[in-house]
């Protein structure tokens, strides 16, 4: 009888191992962020499913590593089946997510959008709730160069001209205020660009880059999947 090609056997215990390793740190990085990040912080308060999501992929990988390498070096069918098996299902749903995301693309949007609406009466907000988001809001706008989230400036109502950690709301510094980047209203200079415009532009200018490393990913399990297969075979001939 054939015996189990050695190169496959390793190459598929090495590939794994890696693959396992990087399961850790995905889920590592996930848990550190998820204790880490406070969450009235705007940008973790709007990317919090994604973080949620990131220590779930980052299990996934883990278990599938596992079961990839111990499947490949104890030469077990079993392990190997569900390896495969597994990894099917990730990639199934890899081009079943992909082709909804492109069929609910203004549904997506509409429900981004209601977040950042109800972002929008935290700013009005006078409670402590409020006074706490407005504060990491504030952060956020400086950072980033932005003002509001739906509506510029009028998004904070009254709290516009409520200084937050001795500073103006959406107040442009100094040397800026000649720039593109700022407005005038209301007796100041303030940032031009919606915050709510900048996080979209955000998320826009990021889809190719997840979107390569998506096919990146599909590349590799497809490949994963045939050297599984493989080895699965020339053990049940063995």
């Amino acid at each position: 009888m054939a015996g189990v090609n050695r190169c496959i056997k390793y190459s598929m215990f090495i590939f794994n191992f890696l693959f396992w390793v990087f399961g850790c740190v995905v889920l590592g990085v996930g848990i550190w962020i998820r204790v880490r990040s406070n969450q009235e912080d705007v940008q973790v308060q709007v990317a919090f499913a994604g973080i949620d999501l990131l220590i779930a992929v980052g299990c996934i990988i883990m278990v599938l590593g596992f079961l990839g390498c111990c499947g490949a070096i104890k030469e077990s069918q079993c392990m190997l089946l569900m390896f495969f098996i597994g990894l099917l299902l990730i990639l199934i749903l890899q081009i079943v997510t992909g082709i909804l995301a492109a069929v609910y693309k203004p549904q997506i949007a509409t429900a981004f959008s209601s977040i950042i609406s109800a972002n929008v009466d935290l700013l009005q907000s006078s409670s402590e709730e409020g006074k706490v988001y407005q504060e990491n809001f504030q952060i956020f706008q400086n950072e980033y160069q932005c003002c509001g989230l739906l509506n510029g400036p009028e998004d904070w109502g009254k709290n516009f001209n409520v200084p937050i950690n001795n500073q103006k709301v959406c107040e442009c510094a100094v040397e800026k205020q000649s720039t593109d980047l700022c407005t005038y209203y209301r007796d100041r200079y303030i940032y031009k660009t919606y915050c709510g415009n900048k996080l979209i532009s955000m998320i826009e200018e990021n889809m190719i880059i997840i979107m390569g490393l998506t096919f990146g990913v599909a590349v590799i399990e497809v490949l994963a999947l045939a050297f599984s297969m493989s080895l699965y075979c020339q053990i049940k001939r063995k």
